[in-house]
């Protein structure tokens, strides 16, 4: 019985032929440069896209933080509106509503109000 191989088969195996036969000795690519320019390509990017804003939003806040002064309009990280009625060293006194005041860290206030 004869069997016929099919062109597909021949072809595979000549590709596969020509990858094994490749002159010892030689490494594929260029050199140690070729591997730690992308990396330092990547860090650059994540310097720009990650760190870089972190860094600005956290200079606002403590800018935000060292401006508070009684009478400021001020919205807390839980969504909480109110008026700073006095302010201690790490924290402030907030008005919510008539006889009704919260004190918390100088940190939760996330947004001054400008007064219209």
């Amino acid at each position: 019985m004869l069997k016929v191989r099919s062109p597909i088969f021949d072809m595979l195996c000549l590709i596969f032929a020509q990858t094994q036969t490749g002159s010892p000795g030689t490494m594929p690519g260029g050199g140690i440069g070729s591997f730690f320019v992308p990396l330092i390509f990547i860090f650059i990017i994540m310097y720009f896209v990650m760190i870089r804003p972190q860094k600005k939003r956290q200079e606002q806040q403590q800018k935000l933080i060292g401006n508070l002064k009684t009478g400021d309009r001020v919205v807390t990280n839980a969504g909480i509106h109110g008026l700073i009625s006095n302010v201690k060293e790490t924290t402030v006194l907030v008005k919510v509503a008539d006889n009704v005041k919260i004190e918390m860290d100088k940190s939760a206030i996330t947004n001054v109000l400008k007064e219209a």
